[in-house]
């Protein structure tokens, strides 16, 4: 596995340290990641976005969704002794569950939905008025003099 030094890019700039640390967490999170439960994310809109889980044999009682500042936390726990039945064979895993999304600044969790085995999430891109971008008028050197004889 590759190591990366990223002692370059801290002495050099001022304010991406957030974007060094999730550049360091991704390269080094481990191969073996759980790949359960399968999921989707997709963009519905300009800022909008739907993340699917699929929770078979969980109902909306064994689901939790929270966001904690930056990050979206499923998770889904089934009720121990809920279950008396003897499987012949058990492909449709009920085991708990935790997986976590690292989300973007401004981006909040507009509402969840449960059907058909699947959990949809979906998320919006809420940029503060500050932030956009906006039109600056431009005075002409003329009219900025003439105010200024004016007063």
């Amino acid at each position: 596995m590759r190591a990366y030094d990223f002692a370059p890019l801290y002495r050099a700039t001022v304010g991406f340290d957030r974007v060094a640390d999730l550049m360091d967490r991704v390269l080094s999170s481990d191969v073996n990641t759980s790949t359960y439960p399968p999921y989707n994310i997709e963009k519905t809109d300009d800022d909008a976005y739907r993340i699917s889980v699929a929770v078979a044999g969980f109902g909306e009682e064994d689901l939790t969704v929270e966001q904690r500042e930056n990050a979206l936390i499923v998770s889904a726990k089934k009720a121990e002794g809920e279950d008396q039945r003897t499987y012949l064979h058990r492909g449709i895993a009920t085991r708990a569950f935790e997986r976590r999304f690292h989300l973007a600044d401004h981006v909040r969790v507009t509402g969840a939905t449960h059907a058909n085995g699947m959990l949809n999430i979906d998320l919006a891109r809420e940029v503060p008025e500050a932030l956009k971008p906006r039109q600056i008028q431009i005075d002409s050197k003329a009219s900025v003099d003439a105010k200024a004889i004016e007063a």
